[in-house]
């Protein structure tokens, strides 16, 4: 009956399986730190999202607790010009990271973030929300309307009307001294001419009255005698 002979496996073989051991044992030791390193769960506004405006602040979410320390989480918030819109420094909360915002944004606003893992290592990311609005974030200049001036006549404020002192008042019996004057010049003609009718017939009668005499017989008066020669 024969027999199998097993031998024992080479020294290279078993070397060989040894190197794979150290090489597996320094891939978990060295990936396990990096497994424990805490992560971005969420973020308001949530990455990629669409908002009507900027809001007050933004809020970024981890696994676990991040540190606290001053200086140890850092977050940019930039519109597309480049313009920050952080206002102030952020603050941490357990595992909640809050950054305050200002501004008025509009177009795409981008974020970076530095924190402290709560291993001690920091971490880093990047995302970014669109504020909806002009698609130029470049604040433009508008001009104002300037006010067109309407004619309008100016009111005529209600002032006392100036009286005038010591000015004489226009005397009536001056403008009425012609019609005075060429009413006595009329009268006068009229007081003429009646008087020159009286006188004539006065002197017709007269001589109407000499001329019956004689005629009557009445003789006529003495004449003186003629002067001796």
């Amino acid at each position: 009956m024969s027999q199998t002979l097993h031998k024992p496996l080479p020294a290279r073989v078993w070397a060989f399986l040894a190197a794979l051991l150290i090489a597996f044992g320094v891939v978990l030791a060295t990936a396990s730190p990096a497994s424990a390193h805490d992560e971005l769960l969420g973020s308001d506004p949530a990455a990629d999202s669409t908002l009507d405006a900027l809001p007050a602040q933004l809020a970024l979410t981890f696994s676990a607790e991040i540190a606290d320390d001053a200086g140890a989480s850092v977050v940019e918030v930039t519109d597309a010009a480049g313009t920050s819109l952080a206002a102030g420094t952020p603050t941490v909360q357990d595992n909640v990271l809050t950054q305050p915002l200002e501004g008025a944004a509009s177009g795409a606003v981008t974020v970076l973030w530095k924190v402290v893992s709560s291993d001690g290592h920091p971490i880093s990311g990047e995302f970014g929300f669109t504020v909806a609005g002009s698609p130029d974030p470049t604040p433009t200049a508008t001009t104002a309307p300037t006010p067109t001036e309407t004619a309008t006549a100016p009111t005529p404020s209600a002032e006392p009307t100036p009286t005038v002192t010591g000015a004489p008042a226009p005397d009536e019996g001056s403008a009425a001294l012609p019609w005075i004057i060429a009413g006595l010049i009329v009268l006068a003609l009229i007081a003429a001419v009646v008087y020159l009718l009286v006188s004539r017939s006065r002197r017709e009668k007269a001589l109407a009255s000499g001329a019956a005499g004689p005629a009557d017989g009445t003789p006529p008066p003495a004449s003186e005698p003629p002067a001796d020669r």
